[in-house]
């Protein structure tokens, strides 16, 4: 999550996801709350065809659709299909990742319970009831680049969160916005345990301003700062044009070491426990 746009979060989930999947074994549910819906189109999934979407997290009026019954459970889950089915969640090309898909029926959300006292709880309680959910080793949310309502269902659905942070003076303010609204969260929702997993310096360049940015997140997440700077890497846009993942597409290429540097050192931060 930033609250900038453009600061590589789709990237960021989609690539991690890919690896823990590919490299790891792990099996793992990306869910796009973004209504871009460019998670599932880096994933090499259709949205456009897709018949359940995350917009079943947030709206009771459009479940019923019986059409993930059909569905098999997440390879190796053991878990029931009746489980699983009570998440939107469909297959990606990748052994052991699945997604929740977004399009921009999403953005109507909030104008469509407007009769909910607890409009931004609804994605909390949503997971909180899915039993299928236990089939995964991690769960991993590509947040909207805004604050509003599904900015804060994200966050009080979760216990970490992940910054990537763009080297430039802009997406460094979205951070700082974004601190403000999670210790709002903290406190006026009541959700103490939401914590900053890390700060994840991404499109660095060898200039000045980079430099003093990347000091600045040095002091202000001495913890948090990842180990690992993501640079620019045109692979990495190729393979997303291509619905593949960098691991897939180019898994030699500087940038393949980097996002899986990061998410090493993100498996490794994660708690005891899972879903993760």
């Amino acid at each position: 999550m930033n609250e900038k746009g453009g600061s590589a979060k789709t990237t960021l989930v989609a690539s991690v996801a890919a690896y823990f999947a590919l490299r790891r074994g792990l099996r793992v549910l990306a869910i796009d709350m973004d209504p871009q819906g460019q998670l599932g189109k880096v994933l090499g999934v259709d949205v456009r065809r897709a018949r359940r979407t995350a917009i079943e997290l947030l709206v009771d009026s459009v479940l019923g659709d019986d059409a993930a019954l059909d569905r098999p459970s997440p390879a190796g889950s053991g878990s029931s299909r009746a489980a699983t089915a009570e998440l939107p969640w469909a297959p990606t090309r990748i052994p052991h990742l699945d997604i929740v898909v977004a399009n921009k029926s999403l953005g109507l959300a909030p104008s469509l319970e407007s009769e909910d006292p607890d409009p931004t709880g609804r994605m909390a309680r949503r997971l909180g009831a899915a039993r299928g959910l236990d089939a995964f080793d991690f769960v991993l949310v590509d947040a909207p680049p805004s604050f509003g309502m599904l900015t804060l269902n994200v966050l009080r659905a979760v216990d970490e969160v992940v910054i990537p942070v763009p080297l430039t003076f802009l997406a460094l303010d979205g951070c700082a916005e974004l601190l403000r609204t999670i210790e709002s969260v903290r406190t006026r929702y009541r959700h103490p345990a939401l914590r900053i997993t890390m700060v994840v310096p991404v499109f660095h360049r060898r200039t000045r301003l980079a430099r003093e940015i990347l000091e600045s997140l040095h002091q202000n997440f001495p913890k948090e700062i990842a180990q690992t700077v993501v640079g620019y890497h045109v692979k990495i846009d190729e393979a997303q044009s291509r619905g593949l993942s960098i691991f897939e597409y180019a898994p030699k290429d500087r940038g393949a070491d980097a996002l899986a540097a990061v998410a090493r050192e993100l498996e490794a931060r994660a708690p005891v426990g899972s879903p993760r």
